[in-house]
């Protein structure tokens, strides 16, 4: 069984920028700026077949590359207890088509349909009990202005679970304005192999 979730993956120098400001919220566990991404689809723990299933449906999306902006900062949870940060998403029509036809591959390739809406957003920090919605809003008083990405492509990702949270492998990165899957910039036909 693999872990899969399809996401856009963000360029280094913007994963710095978004982590530049981390600390000053007790409690909070920051994501590492390689870990950083938006997600489109959790597909969860599939077998490997589901999973060349799932890259061969995700070969067949097509759509123009676009860009987006950042919006602001949000928290999962409660207003009492919240258990996420996050960097909101504004709105883009662009990019709930993309989710769109990620989530119609995904049916295509044998998965059941996603029943949680799509908010499109990154996670910044895993937040416990010490990480207050006071102490959060004072961090949020910090941050830099909202930033443009360019997404000319989306990434399947494997998530490994372990001690110190979730790593992230890259395995395959699929090119807007294409239709082909590319790795490492050659034509990936075989990306569980």
């Amino acid at each position: 069984m693999i872990r899969l979730f399809v996401g856009l993956d963000l360029p280094p120098d913007l994963a710095e920028r978004l982590t530049a400001s981390n600390g000053g919220v007790p409690g909070a566990r920051w994501i590492e700026p390689r870990n950083l991404h938006l997600t489109l689809r959790f597909a969860g723990e599939i077998d490997e077949t589901s999973a060349e299933d799932l890259h061969d449906a995700l070969c067949r999306v097509e759509q123009a590359p676009f860009t987006l902006t950042l919006g602001g900062l949000g928290l999962f949870g409660s207003r009492r207890r919240a258990h996420a940060l996050w960097r909101g998403i504004e709105r883009s029509e662009a990019l709930d088509l993309l989710a769109r036809r990620v989530e119609a591959a995904s049916i295509r390739a044998g998965l059941p349909p996603e029943p949680r809406r799509f908010v499109p957003h990154i996670t910044l920090a895993r937040l416990s009990a010490g990480a207050t919605p006071e102490r959060v809003q004072r961090w949020l008083e910090t941050l830099p202005p909202p930033e443009t990405l360019a997404v000319d492509r989306f990434t399947l990702f494997q998530s490994r679970l372990g001690q110190g949270g979730a790593e992230y492998d890259r395995l395959t990165t699929y090119a807007l304005g294409t239709g082909n899957a590319v790795r490492g910039g050659l034509s990936d036909a075989d990306a569980f192999g």
